[in-house]
């Protein structure tokens, strides 16, 4: 938590003036068993009812100025606790987005989500109420103490004997949560994983006729989170009842002590009072303190999931932008793309998932990637945009290793069309600037039609203005690919890698798709390296050169007629398609 506490920087007077004014109003509160022994000794004793009434109104000021103080403070920890929040949120999502593709592999989609949603809330709670209460409550507990010195010393022993034994209760039961409250958190990490798989998979389940099994399944995990929620409620319940037996035992010690002290005279009935009413705010502040340990327990825990997110750092090192090189006349490379004895290994995977990968592409050509279900595909495009580093070799675009790039100059020259078709909620035209910013309308036409998304965009009404839902639920399958290709086309680059996002297409919009992408370049004479990822032989075939993967492994390369007499994986595809 300690660390996180950097993002209150910006809210220092906050943070100083809540815990002041709740202080403040501690202060005037302590005050008011003393008036309430003046009233019942100087006053109902001696029948003075112009002192009763005059320290009634001292003890409406003292309530007024308690309330103006505590609401002043209330608003300083509110406004605190939500800017932490919202720095720490702004924070954890720069951060995320700053892995790679190996580290959102392994922490998992429902956990950063987690991390970001009810570990920032919970830790937003702990902060609001450490503000308002962390020092509040032992300043009353200690004063009520010190002010019940001031009354009588042998009275006083008995508080003496019992906040050092509720420390004890409190803090004991403190350290035991602790651990049972990140179960609790790793137990709503699970939840939220299977909640999210069953919404995303919703169709699936129901065409496979599964969902009494997954019904069943996120019983069990509910049941487990509840058992473990109901045994760290369980011990958690026991702090009130153990502090009100004490602090009741205490007060039954401490009132037939004061009868005994009033009977020889040492003290009066309205101090026996103030000391009950002390051991009274006593007994409150504990409860209230109890809570907000609870809270920050909580806080605590998910603090420390938080944190565990910012330590893990991203396993790809980037270079910086070469400023000074934009000045140096350009070489036109032999290749657009090389890769050199290549191998990747996913983390924490056993096998190799790419092996012994090695060819060379020129600028220009287009380059069609195929193989049977697991052999890689993926694997092999997704490392010329560095999504992964290679575990042996190196991948080269336009003669440069990935590695020398900076992150911005190696996107810019790829565009890649992901195999699922992803699109955000908004306009036609603001999903398209997703792949250039400054894209004009002629650029975006020229692109839709290229992609074959024309065609249905024209009967839109409102055309690029139409409106699209979150993933674009409100289009069909195709649609969504062919836009997702436009916003890959948009932006121009050297290299464009189609992973399979034309499976949706029928073969005749394919081939105007795979007809207008040789023709891209020619109005504008620029050069683009196309690699089209694809189970079907149909969109590869024409291609300048194939690429077949079996097993991670390259088993043929080559034109379509020379895989055809040499590859037998190649051909075993293209005669089970045909």
């Amino acid at each position: 938590m300690k660390s996180l506490l950097v993002y209150l920087k910006d809210y220092k007077k906050e943070t100083i003036l809540a815990p002041l004014f709740k202080m403040l109003e501690a202060g005037f509160e302590l005050f008011v068993p003393l008036v309430i022994a003046a009233i019942i000794d100087n006053g109902i004793g001696r029948s003075q009812t112009g002192y009763v009434l005059k320290m009634g109104l001292v003890l409406v000021l003292l309530g007024i100025i308690g309330l103006a103080s505590s609401i002043t403070a209330q608003y300083f920890a509110a406004k605190a606790a939500v800017g932490f929040s919202a720095e720490l949120k702004h924070a954890l999502f720069k951060h995320i987005q700053s892995f790679s593709f190996t580290e959102t592999d392994r922490l998992g989609t429902s956990t950063m989500i987690t991390r970001m949603t009810s570990d920032v809330n919970q830790a937003q709670n702990g902060v609001n109420m450490a503000l308002r209460l962390f020092l509040r409550s032992p300043f009353i507990v200690f004063g009520a103490m010190i002010m019940a010195f001031t009354i009588d010393l042998k009275a006083a022993l008995v508080f003496v004997v019992t906040i050092p034994l509720l420390s004890v209760v409190i803090f004991g039961i403190m350290i035991i949560t602790i651990p049972l409250y990140k179960k609790v958190q790793q137990g709503l990490d699970t939840i939220l994983g299977e909640t999210r798989e069953n919404l995303t998979g919703v169709r699936v389940i129901r065409a496979f006729h599964k969902e009494e099994e997954e019904k069943e399944k996120f019983r069990q995990s509910n049941a487990e989170l509840t058992a473990i929620q109901l045994m760290v409620g369980k011990i958690s319940a026991l702090t009130n009842p153990v502090t009100y037996v004490i602090v009741n035992a205490a007060t039954l010690v401490l009132i037939y002590t004061g009868a005994v002290r009033v009977e020889g005279g040492a003290i009066t009935q309205g101090e026996v009072v103030a000391l009950v009413n002390y051991m009274s705010q006593i007994l409150i502040e504990l409860v209230k303190l109890a809570n907000l340990i609870i809270t920050i327990t909580k806080a605590l825990a998910c603090a420390n999931r938080i944190q565990s997110v910012f330590e893990l750092s991203s396993s790809m090192e980037w270079k910086e932008d070469d400023k000074a090189g934009t000045d140096r006349p350009e070489i036109q490379p032999a290749y657009a793309v090389e890769f050199d004895n290549v191998s990747l290994t996913y983390d924490g995977a056993g096998d190799a998932s790419l092996s012994n990968i090695d060819f060379k592409v020129k600028a220009g050509e287009t380059v069609g990637i195929i193989g049977g279900t697991g052999s890689g595909k993926t694997s092999l495009v997704h490392l010329i945009p560095r999504f992964y580093d290679a575990a042996a070799g190196s991948v080269r675009v336009d003669g440069k290793d990935v590695k020398d790039y900076s992150m911005e100059e190696l996107r810019e020259k790829v565009g890649i069309v992901m195999q699922k078709a992803v699109l955000f909620k908004g306009t036609i035209k603001d999903n398209l600037r997703w792949g250039k910013a400054d894209a004009t309308d002629e650029e975006m036409e020229r692109a839709l039609e290229i992609s074959q998304a024309k065609e249905f965009v024209d009967l839109k009404p409102k055309r690029l203005d139409e409106y699209i839902s979150q993933g674009g639920k409100n289009l069909s399958g195709g649609q969504r690919q062919r836009l997702t290709i436009a916003r890959a086309i948009v932006r121009q680059p050297d290299i464009l890698i189609l992973d399979d996002s034309a499976s949706a297409l029928d073969y005749a919009t394919d081939a105007k798709l795979r007809k207008s992408l040789k023709e891209m370049g020619k109005e504008n004479n620029k050069i683009t390296t196309v690699f089209i990822v694809s189970q079907r032989t149909s969109s590869i075939q024409h291609a300048d050169k194939i690429v077949v993967l079996d097993d991670g492994e390259i088993v043929g390369i080559g034109k379509h007629d020379e895989l055809l007499k040499n590859c037998a994986v190649y051909r075993e595809i293209y005669y089970s398609q045909m």
